[in-house]
């Protein structure tokens, strides 16, 4: 398993942080997500077939955007 912590904008409310669970959440292999919108964190504990671009992507349908 690995850890990966993402920096996203836009994220506003806890609908935005449901929005971002939910999607993210249907990856397979994602064993957990949280997110904060008060922080702009989102952190996903995941399989190793789990790559960041495919998070980063998933996150970004959302018109979320993910910064370094």
């Amino acid at each position: 398993m690995k850890e990966m912590i993402f920096n996203v904008e836009g994220m506003m409310c806890e609908g935005c942080e449901n929005r971002i669970k939910n999607a993210v959440s249907s990856i397979d292999g994602v064993i957990d997500v949280s997110a904060k919108h008060d922080t702009g964190k989102v952190k996903v504990i995941a399989r190793e077939n789990v790559t960041e671009e495919m998070v980063k992507e998933k996150i970004e349908d959302l018109d979320f955007t993910v910064v370094k």
